[in-house]
C-alpha cells in the first residue's frame, strides 16, 4: 500500500535570511558611500574602484544565494568570504598611512560581517567562529599592530556571529519540537476521528452480530463468537492507538520539515514499535498488556520478536484448549525488552518438550527458542500441570536479526 504523506513547513529561520539579504545590500552601498566622502585619503583610488565595482556586482547577483539555507552552499560560502578578506587586505594598497592611523574603515567595511553572518545562519555558531577566525586575522594585517579599535571590532563580530549561530541552532531545534508536537496532535485528532466513525457503525454492526448469533445458536453461534472476536480486536486498535504515525524531521531550505506517514513500512531497516506489531494478536481470548510509549526496537529485531509471540500463542491454541485464555504482557526495559504470553491452559507434562523435539515436532525449540538465540536473547518456558504455562522472551536492546 502506498504511504500517504502529509507535509508541515514551519520557518522561524526565514526572516533571517531575508535581514541578511537586505544587510549586504544596504552595507555594500554604505561602503561605496565612505568612499565617496573620503575619496581624498586614497591614494590608489584606481584599486578602490576596481574593487567595489566587483563588490557591487557580486552583492546583487549574489542575492538568492542568501535567501534560505539550500541556495547558501559552501562553495559560494567559501568565495564570499574571500571577496570580503580581499577588500581588507587590499585596503593598505589604496589608503594612504594616515586612513590606516586614524582608524579608518577597510574597503568593505561592515558589509564583512554580512559575509560572518551568512556561515553563522547556515551551520550555527561553529560555522560562526570558523569564518570570524580569517576576518580577524586580515584584519589585524591590514591595521599591522593591535590597535584597541581593531580589537574592539573583532571582538564584537566575534561576538555577536557566534551568538546568532546559537540562536539560530537553538531555533531550530524550537522548531522541530513544534512541528513534531503538531503533527502529534494531528494524527490523534484524526484517530479519535475514525474512533468516533468505527463505533458508530463496525463496532456497533460487530457486537450486534455476536448477541443475535449466541441468541440463534448453531452455526450463527460461531459468527456471533468470530464477530465478537473481531470486535475486541478492532476496539483495541481503535482506542490505544497502536499503529502510530512515523515521523522524521530534516532541515529543509525553508525551515524545520515534518514528514507525517500514516502507513508504517516494515520493510526498513530502521526502529519500529513492537506494539503495532503485537496489536494483531489481540482477541476476545487474548489480551495484551503493553506500555504508553513506543517500544522501539530495530526491524528485523521486532519482526523476529513478534514471530515467537506468534508460535507461542500457536501452541495455546493447539493444546491448551478452545476454552483457554492467553495474556501477552510487554515490558519496556533500559537494556532489553521483555514479553510474556501467558495461558490458563492445562500445562504440559513434564518430559513432553523433549519428547515432542525427539519426534521432529520441533515448534517451540525452532520457532521460539531458536528465533530468539539469533536475536541474542533467550526464551524460558514454565508450566506446571494445571496452572498454564509461561513463556518468557527477552530480546537485547541493540539486537539484531542473525545475531550470532
Amino acid at each position: 500500500m502506498p504511504k500517504r504523506e502529509r507535509v508541515m513547513r514551519m520557518s522561524v529561520e526565514q526572516p533571517l535570511w531575508r535581514a541578511l539579504t537586505a544587510y549586504r545590500v544596504l552595507t555594500m552601498l554604505y561602503a561605496v558611500g565612505l568612499f565617496a566622502t573620503a575619496y581624498d585619503e586614497y591614494d590608489h583610488a584606481g584599486v578602490a574602484v576596481g574593487y567595489y565595482a566587483v563588490l557591487f556586482v557580486w552583492t546583487l547577483a549574489t542575492l538568492p544565494r542568501v535567501q534560505n539555507a539550500a541556495a547558501c552552499t559552501k562553495p559560494f560560502l567559501a568565495v564570499d568570504l574571500a571577496v570580503a578578506l580581499t577588500g581588507i587586505l587590499l585596503t593598505p594598497i589604496a589608503v594612504n598611512d594616515h586612513h590606516i592611523q586614524n582608524g579608518g574603515p577597510t574597503l568593505p567595511s561592515i558589509w564583512t560581517a554580512g559575509s560572518v553572518l551568512a556561515y553563522a545562519i547556515k551551520g550555527g555558531w561553529r560555522w560562526a567562529a570558523f569564518a570570524s577566525t580569517p576576518v580577524a586575522v586580515a584584519n589585524l594585517v591590514e591595521r599591522g599592530a593591535p590597535a584597541r579599535d581593531t580589537v574592539h571590532n573583532v571582538i564584537l563580530v566575534w561576538v555577536a556571529s557566534i551568538a546568532i549561530g546559537y540562536v539560530v541552532e537553538v531555533a531550530r531545534a524550537s522548531e522541530r519540537t513544534l512541528a513534531r508536537a503538531l503533527e502529534i496532535e494531528a494524527a490523534t485528532r484524526e484517530r479519535e476521528r475514525l474512533a468516533r466513525d468505527i463505533h458508530d457503525s463496525v463496532l456497533q454492526v460487530l457486537a450486534m452480530v455476536q448477541r443475535r448469533g449466541a441468541v440463534l445458536g448453531g452455526e450463527a453461534a460461531e459468527l456471533g463468537r468470530m464477530a465478537g472476536e473481531q470486535e475486541v480486536a478492532l476496539r483495541t486498535l481503535v482506542s490505544g492507538g497502536l499503529l502510530p504515525v512515523s515521523r522524521v524531521s530534516e532541515d529543509a531550505a525553508d525551515g524545520a520539515l515534518v514528514r507525517a506517514v500514516d502507513e508504517p513500512s516494515y520493510d526498513e531497516e530502521g526502529p519500529v514499535d513492537l506494539r503495532a506489531l503485537l496489536a494483531p494478536y489481540a482477541g476476545a481470548k487474548v489480551a495484551l498488556a503493553e506500555p504508553g510509549a513506543p517500544v522501539l526496537l530495530p526491524a528485523p529485531a521486532a519482526r523476529e520478536l513478534a514471530a515467537a509471540v506468534g508460535a507461542a500463542l500457536d501452541n495455546v491454541g493447539r493444546h491448551a484448549g478452545e476454552d483457554a485464555r492467553a495474556w501477552i504482557l510487554v515490558e519496556d526495559e533500559p537494556d532489553e525488552v521483555v514479553v510474556t504470553v501467558r495461558d490458563d491452559g492445562p500445562g504440559i507434562p513434564e518430559g513432553r518438550l523433549a519428547q515432542a523435539e525427539g519426534e521432529g515436532r520441533l515448534g517451540v525449540a525452532l520457532s521460539i527458542r531458536g528465533r530468539l538465540r539469533d536475536l541474542g536473547g533467550s526464551a524460558e518456558l514454565i508450566s506446571i500441570p494445571g496452572q498454564g504455562t509461561e513463556v518468557e522472551l527477552k530480546v537485547p536492546r541493540n539486537a539484531k536479526a542473525g545475531h550470532r
